[in-house]
């Protein structure tokens, strides 16, 4: 006789989980979250709400949604059996994505696929997922644990996160507003993020033994512990600037920097005809990454199109508000510069000048 439990899925492993994770879910709710005493197949979200429940009242609302993964990083996690500060990072990945055009993050649903559960596993998941959330105020509306026994290997899973936003139509950041001339301020990482693994993973965990276990007078902590270092969520300080500016639109486009850093992300974000000069020098550039360069003899120009170099957010801002938005962010424990200024192109595709 032949049972799921045989195959490799364990239902009651799988109850366990849940009800492990239930508590680190429930702390990300509001009133803004519709509960389900009795369970469901889809989590409720309030639109037509009582006022005061979000923090100003929309007249023309507009929703957005972001889709995105943690990617190879999930190798160190694993090897390191730590599973909560991967969540997250699977909150960072989605919700900067949303912020930078002026979205106030609402909810948020993930998705852990695992050969075979583990709830201790998969609870920490879930808590590092909620701590997320917490800090930019969104919700964890639902979620799948798919169980697919033979297809990843042991103690292996993958994980993707879904947010959803809103921004008031006319205060969407969509960079049209960008002119020459624009300051561009950089918010600092907290070292890789979730971006350039695939390359980080060749130079520190293959062909020999890694000591991510070992003390790095360099790095100031492990090298494992650096290596998953969380991503920095910018939610709160950026919604926090753009409150402050009712009818002043200072903030003319920002740029989540992820996978291309720099030199592919911020022409994303600037009009046809329009450049940007990045300064190196201008900022602090965290020891991971000359830690990376010179131990895998990365060329400098491929280490400015892969990683983030320090960099986790570009703030394109009218010159005569520069100063104040770096005062703000530096204010709220946000380390800001002034990295360059927007400059008249081509009529060609943007792109990115680095200068020294």
């Amino acid at each position: 006789m032949a049972t799921y439990k045989d195959s490799g899925v364990d239902i009651e492993a799988g109850d366990l989980a849940v009800e492990r994770m239930s508590h680190y879910v429930k702390s990300t709710h509001s009133p803004k979250v519709l509960s389900n005493s009795h369970g469901g197949f889809a989590g409720m979200f309030l639109l037509d709400y009582p006022k005061g429940i979000l923090r100003r009242e929309y007249k023309n609302p507009v929703l957005m949604a972001c889709t995105d993964g943690v990617g190879t990083k999930l190798e160190v996690a694993i090897r390191l059996g730590i599973s909560d500060t991967v969540g997250i990072d699977l909150v960072g990945m989605c919700v900067n994505d949303l912020i930078v055009q002026g979205a106030e993050p609402l909810f948020f649903l993930d998705y852990i696929a695992v050969g075979k559960l583990d709830p201790e596993q998969v609870a920490g998941i879930v808590k590092g997922i909620a701590k997320g959330c917490r800090e930019c105020e969104c919700s964890i509306l639902g979620g799948e644990t798919a169980e697919m026994p033979g297809f990843y290997p042991p103690g292996h899973y993958d994980i993707a996160g879904f947010s959803v936003g809103v921004a008031e139509r006319s205060r969407i950041i969509d960079g049209r507003s960008v002119q020459p001339k624009d300051v561009i301020i950089g918010v600092a990482s907290s070292g890789l993020h979730s971006n350039g693994y695939s390359l980080a993973r060749k130079v520190f965990l293959k062909g020999r033994k890694p000591k991510l276990d070992k003390f790095d007078d360099r790095l100031g902590c492990t090298l494992g512990e650096e290596l998953l270092r969380p991503t920095r969520l910018y939610a709160k300080p950026v919604l926090n600037i753009l409150r402050r500016y009712r009818h002043k639109r200072p903030i003319r486009a920002m740029a989540h920097i992820t996978g291309g850093g720099l030199v592919g992300n911020v022409p994303r974000v600037l009009p046809k005809g329009l450049d940007a000069v990045i300064r190196k020098g201008a900022w602090e550039i965290p020891p991971i990454f000359e830690l990376l360069k010179k131990q895998g003899k990365v060329p400098e120009a491929e280490m400015y199109k892969v990683f983030n170099m320090g960099i986790g957010l570009a703030v394109v801002v009218s010159p005569h508000f520069a100063n104040s938005i770096i005062h703000q962010f530096n204010q709220m424990g946000f380390p800001s510069w002034r990295i360059g200024e927007v400059v008249k192109g081509t009529n060609g595709k943007s792109k990115v000048k680095m200068k020294k």
